[in-house]
């Protein structure tokens, strides 16, 4: 994937820390990685802003969670995976589902609750599925996913694959018991699972000093035996970076991996939080010095890799397709009332 690496640490005092150092290893980026990831965070982030929009418009109901500022993590993880690796993460789930590969149009034909939406328009922003892109979900209840995620790992040791079970929650759900459970279980018998906590900073509005007595994610496996490590998660290098190494782990069969992506979101936890409990210098200090699409800009200009004219016209392009895929949401019917009975146990 890379051509060469280069490594630094940072030290970083937190209240119960065990571990001192975030690994900021990177992956130096050719022109086509740098145009890749570039593409990839600007549709994530133009795709939110169009949700955002239309939320508020009262075109999109129900809860409704954006991914802004934290698109490096996943644009990062995808970037190490292979076909077959599977992916399931929590509510906030749209950059997951689009840079998986499904389709713009089908996912905000689902948060609209229409007809062609991924689940038929009875799921809306926190329960869509795509079996074809191996995309297990969205989730609603915090840290379900984790079970799931784990048997995925479980499922593909059995059945002697090498897939990678991608397995994506925030620092709020860590506290959660049935995570211990999981953890206990994937080292017990070894499972490709990795663990990707994305850490950005609040959990609904706690800060996770408030919330979590140790506030070190990467090493709340190593009573199991798990390793683990801290990430720079505005930084796309550094998590292609962890990404290789974490992958390449499970996939010789040597167990678990414990990511901790330190990132952070723009917006409140949900589009009903004002977001009071931090400053808007803070937000506005975040977008500055660490936005991960900025510094992917920076670098294609900065090597000569894009001019300013050719990143516009990438931003124009990618637009158009969200403005199409809103287009096509509120076009698109409504699921017919038959509906309520399929795809449903009795």
């Amino acid at each position: 994937m890379a051509a060469s690496a280069t490594s630094a640490t940072k030290k970083q005092v937190a209240k119960g820390s065990t571990r001192t150092q975030i690994n900021r290893t990177i992956v130096e980026f050719d022109k086509d990685q740098e145009l890749h990831a570039y593409r990839e965070m600007l549709m994530i982030r133009r795709f939110e802003e169009k949700a955002g929009q239309m939320y508020g418009m009262g075109l999109i109901g129900g809860f409704c969670h954006l991914y802004i500022g934290q698109e490096a993590v996943v644009v990062g993880m995808q970037m190490a995976s292979k076909e077959g690796d599977q992916v399931v993460t929590s509510y906030r789930d749209h950059g997951h589902m689009l840079v998986c590969g499904m389709e713009p149009k089908g996912v905000m034909a689902e948060l609209t609750g229409r007809r062609d939406g991924y689940s038929k328009g009875k799921g809306g922003s926190m329960h869509m599925f795509s079996r074809e892109k191996n995309f297990f979900g969205g989730h609603g209840i915090v840290g379900a996913q984790v079970s799931i995620g784990t048997g995925l790992a479980f499922a593909n040791t059995y059945r002697g694959n090498d897939n990678v079970s991608m397995i994506y929650f925030g620092d709020g759900a860590s506290n959660q018991g049935q995570i211990y459970e999981c953890f206990n279980m994937a080292k017990l018998w070894n499972l490709p699972a990795i663990y990707v906590i994305e850490n950005n900073k609040y959990g609904m509005g706690t800060s996770i000093e408030r919330s979590s007595s140790n506030t070190d994610l990467s090493q709340r496996g190593a009573s199991f035996g798990i390793p683990g490590e801290q990430v720079d998660g505005m930084d796309v290098r550094a998590v292609l970076a962890a990404a290789e190494r974490s992958i390449e782990w499970a996939r010789a069969g040597k167990g678990p991996y414990i990511l901790e992506m330190l990132t952070y979101r723009y917006r409140g936890h949900s589009m009903s939080d004002p977001a009071k409990y931090r400053s808007k210098e803070e937000v506005q200090k975040m977008r500055n010095e660490h936005d991960p699409i900025e510094q992917v800009r920076q670098r294609l200009i900065e090597g000569g890799m894009a001019s300013e004219d050719e990143l516009k016209a990438i931003d124009k392009s990618i637009r158009s397709v969200v403005s199409e895929a809103a287009e096509y949401a509120q076009s698109n019917p409504e699921p017919d009332a038959a509906e309520l009975w399929t795809d449903i146990t009795i």
